[in-house]
C-alpha cells in the first residue's frame, strides 16, 4: 500500500513539473508571438521542453510566419513594380498627348499651306504612335487572363513568318540595314495561331529596329522537331539589358525611357508563344542580343484539318516571297 502511495506522489510530482515546464514554454512563446507581432521581426519561436507535442506547434507556427513574411515581400514587390509600371505608362500616354497639343497650336497659327501640311503629318504619325501604345496595352492585358484561350490550326509558320519579315522592308530601307537572313526552303508546319505569330514576329523585329545600332538579323530552321526563329541585333554600348527581366511588363533597358516604345512588346510576344506551346528565351553575348523563338511542329500524321491557301497561290506567294528576301539582303 505504501508502494501504491509513493509511486502516486512521485507520478503527481512528474505531472505538476510537466505542467508547470508546459505553462512557461506557452509564456515564453506567447511573449515570443507579441515581439513578433509588434515589431514585424524576423525572431521564430523556440521550445525548450522535449515534447514532441509542444515542438511540433512550434514548427509549423514558424512555417506559418516564415510564409506570412514571404507573401509579404512578394506584395510589397508587386505594389512597387504596379506603381512604376503606372507612372511609365503616364510617362508613355501624356508624351504623345503633350506632343500633339503642341503640333495643333501651330497647325492652328500656321498661315502657310505647306506648315500645315507638315503639321499634318506630325500629329498623324503621333496619333497612330498613340493607337499602338493603347493597341499593345490592350493586348497585354488579355495576356494576362488566364482564362484566354488563342485558337490554333495547322498553318505553314515559314510562309507566315517570311510574309511577315518582308513587310519590314521599307523600315530597313529607312534605317539603312541591310537585315542578315537565312531561312530554310522547306516549309514549317506547326500547330499556330497566324496573327499571334505574325504579332510576335513583327514584336521581335520592331525591338530589333528601335534598339539595334547597325547590325540587325534573323534566322528560320528546323532544328529538334521545332520551328526555330532566331531576331538578333547588336545593342547600344550603354545599354544594359537584364534578360531575366526583358519579359516582364514595361521593361526597358533604356532606363531615361528615351525611346518611343512601351516596354510591352517582348511580354506580349512571350505570352502569344506560350499560348501555342512554344518557348521564347533572350540572351547577349559579344555585344548582339538574342531572341530565340521556338514553336513544336505539327505532325502531319494526326487527322487534324489544315487550312491551307490553295496551291496556286501558295506557290506564286513562296516564290515572291524567296525573291523579296533575297532582294532585302543585296539591296545594300
Amino acid at each position: 500500500m505504501i508502494f501504491w502511495a509513493i509511486g502516486a506522489t512521485i507520478l503527481a510530482i512528474a505531472l505538476f513539473i510537466a505542467f508547470i515546464r508546459y505553462r512557461n514554454q506557452i509564456r515564453k512563446n506567447c511573449r515570443q508571438l507579441e515581439v513578433m507581432n509588434r515589431h514585424a521581426s524576423n525572431q521564430r519561436l523556440t521550445s525548450e521542453v522535449p515534447y514532441k507535442e509542444v515542438n511540433e506547434l512550434v514548427l509549423l507556427i514558424n512555417e506559418l510566419c516564415n510564409r506570412y513574411q514571404e507573401e509579404g515581400i512578394i506584395m510589397e514587390r508587386n505594389e512597387n513594380a504596379l506603381k512604376e509600371a503606372v507612372a511609365n505608362l503616364s510617362h508613355d500616354i501624356r508624351t504623345p498627348l503633350t506632343s500633339l497639343d503642341g503640333y495643333v497650336q501651330l497647325l492652328v497659327m500656321s498661315d502657310s499651306a505647306e506648315e500645315k501640311e507638315h503639321y499634318l503629318q506630325i500629329i498623324k504619325n503621333r496619333i497612330e504612335s498613340l493607337k499602338e501604345l493603347l493597341e499593345e496595352l490592350f493586348t497585354y492585358t488579355k495576356m494576362q487572363d488566364q482564362n484566354y484561350e488563342l485558337s490554333t490550326v495547322p498553318m505553314d509558320g515559314r510562309q507566315c513568318i517570311c510574309e511577315t519579315v518582308l513587310s519590314f522592308y521599307e523600315d530597313f530601307e529607312k534605317r539603312g540595314l541591310s537585315p542578315e537572313v537565312n531561312f530554310c526552303e522547306e516549309n514549317l508546319m506547326i500547330k499556330g495561331n497566324e496573327v499571334a505569330l505574325r504579332r510576335v514576329v513583327q514584336n521581335l523585329v520592331k525591338n530589333a529596329l528601335e534598339h539595334g545600332k547597325n547590325r540587325l538579323g534573323m534566322t528560320l530552321e528546323k532544328s529538334e522537331g521545332n520551328l526555330r526563329f532566331t531576331c538578333f541585333n547588336d545593342k547600344k554600348p550603354e545599354e544594359i539589358i537584364d534578360v531575366d527581366k526583358i519579359f516582364t511588363r514595361f521593361y526597358k533597358g533604356d532606363k531615361a525611357r528615351t525611346s518611343t516604345s512601351t516596354g510591352l512588346g517582348l511580354a506580349i510576344a512571350k505570352g502569344l508563344v506560350d499560348r501555342m506551346n512554344g518557348t521564347i528565351r533572350a540572351d547577349v553575348e559579344n555585344e548582339i542580343f538574342r531572341v530565340d523563338v521556338r514553336i513544336p511542329l505539327y505532325d502531319p500524321n494526326r487527322p487534324e484539318p489544315v487550312a491551307e491557301k490553295k496551291p496556286s497561290e501558295k506557290k506564286s506567294s513562296e516564290k515572291r516571297s524567296k525573291e523579296k528576301l533575297k532582294n532585302i539582303s543585296k539591296d545594300h
